[in-house]
């Protein structure tokens, strides 16, 4: 029993949080033989990790891999698909692509040695232990097949099966959080860490965000580094900041016990700006002509994109001008439209730039190309915008 992951291009990325915020992962890409065994302060929770002498441990960019098929299992359980098993197939460049790591020979030779690390890495961990089970000791997967036409011998992808542990897990939608997309971009080893445990930690406090002290960090993240080279990479990356979604902080930096702050930026942002007055009807007397009311907007968009998919010629190839009404009503900004969470992260993570012009090229490129029209309107739009800043980030 299999089945074939679609091509998705635009699924929101889910984590599983169970490993989010333990040590399950080398964060070194240096080949890792030596095990990881941590134990809680409350000493409730174990997680043990033996690597293969020959392949070494899973890392943490390996992780990615297991990233994408959590969000696509989460992607299909919550449009009700029930013939789900734990093994998948996939075509390797569909995951190449979305993770970031290129669809070069060389990323291919990548991927099988990841594949290899995860089967090869052996957990043994009490979490999700229950009144019948003590502790559960499984592999990230149990094992991965390359597939090719009989006849051709041409190739048909990659069959994965993977770990009860991991599937069940990830079929529990309370264990599975969003990430932001710009966390396949993250280069360290313990950024990528500090994101997920960040993210996991911090992600339901709200302006107040979560406090840790370095030294926990340092025994929750497996690190081999010791504690002064550790304390100084956090340092570092605090000092730049720049992990996607999440405001970083030090506490009594000289002290001798000092403590990140983690803070979702988009509470900043909240916090940051003023009230704001909801927008006028278009009905209106008052109401700017070059404003919309956002259930309006969302009802002009809904409306052109059913048009579209149905055939009917868009508005701009009409030979009719639009009524009176309809064209004073003109423009749609992009915090009426766009959901707030992903306005807010846009804001965040590419500011600067003038988000309303930006929506109306997004929706002038729609409307010549109604076969790109995206199933989520919010999450496509935070790709364009992504796209634009790393093209033109230097112009600012």
């Amino acid at each position: 029993m299999f089945f074939t992951l679609p091509d998705f291009s635009d699924i929101s990325l889910r984590d599983y949080q169970e490993t989010m915020q333990r040590p399950f992962f080398s964060l070194s890409k240096r080949k890792r033989i030596k095990p990881i065994d941590y134990v809680s302060p409350d000493k409730s929770v174990s997680v043990h990790v033996s690597p293969n002498p020959a392949y070494g441990m899973a890392t943490i960019w390996d992780a990615d891999i297991m990233i994408y098929l959590a969000s696509h299992l989460n992607e299909l359980r919550e449009r009700g698909e029930n013939d789900l098993s734990t093994v998948i197939r996939l075509q390797p460049g569909d995951l190449l692509k979305r993770i970031c790591w290129g669809t070069s020979g060389r990323a291919y030779e990548r991927l099988v040695s990841a594949l290899d690390r995860l089967q090869a890495t052996t957990i043994k961990t009490n979490i999700r232990a229950s009144s019948k089970t003590r502790e559960t000791t499984f592999s990230w997967i149990d094992s991965y097949t390359h597939l090719v036409d009989e006849r051709t011998q041409r190739s048909l992808g990659m069959e994965i099966t993977l770990s009860k542990w991991f599937f069940d897990g990830v079929m529990d939608k309370r264990n599975v959080l969003s990430i932001s997309p710009l966390y396949f971009e993250i280069t360290s080893g313990l950024g990528k860490w500090l994101y997920r445990a960040s993210r996991k930690h911090a992600g339901g406090n709200g302006a107040e965000g979560f406090t840790i002290g370095f030294e926990t960090l340092h025994q929750k993240s497996g690190s081999e580094s010791l504690y002064p080279v550790f304390k100084r990479k956090l340092l570092d990356l605090a000092r730049a900041n720049d992990l996607p979604d999440i405001s970083l902080q030090v506490l009594d930096r000289d002290g001798p016990r000092p403590k990140m702050k983690m803070v979702m930026r988009r509470h900043l942002v909240e916090g940051a700006k003023p009230r704001r007055t909801p927008l006028p009807s278009p009905a209106s007397p008052s109401a700017p002509d070059d404003m919309i009311d956002p259930a309006i907007a969302l009802n002009m968009i809904s409306g052109l994109s059913r048009s579209m998919r149905a055939g009917a010629p868009s508005m701009a190839a009409s030979s009719n001008p639009p009524p009176l009404r309809e064209r004073s009503v003109r423009r749609v900004t992009a915090a009426a439209v766009l959901d707030a969470d992903v306005y807010a992260s846009i804001r965040s993570d590419f500011p600067g730039w003038d988000y309303d012009e930006l929506i109306r090229r997004f929706d002038a490129f729609l409307g010549s190309n109604p076969s790109e029209l995206p199933r989520n309107y919010s999450k496509r739009f935070y790709g364009f915008v992504k796209e634009h800043h790393r093209r033109n980030k230097y112009r600012l």
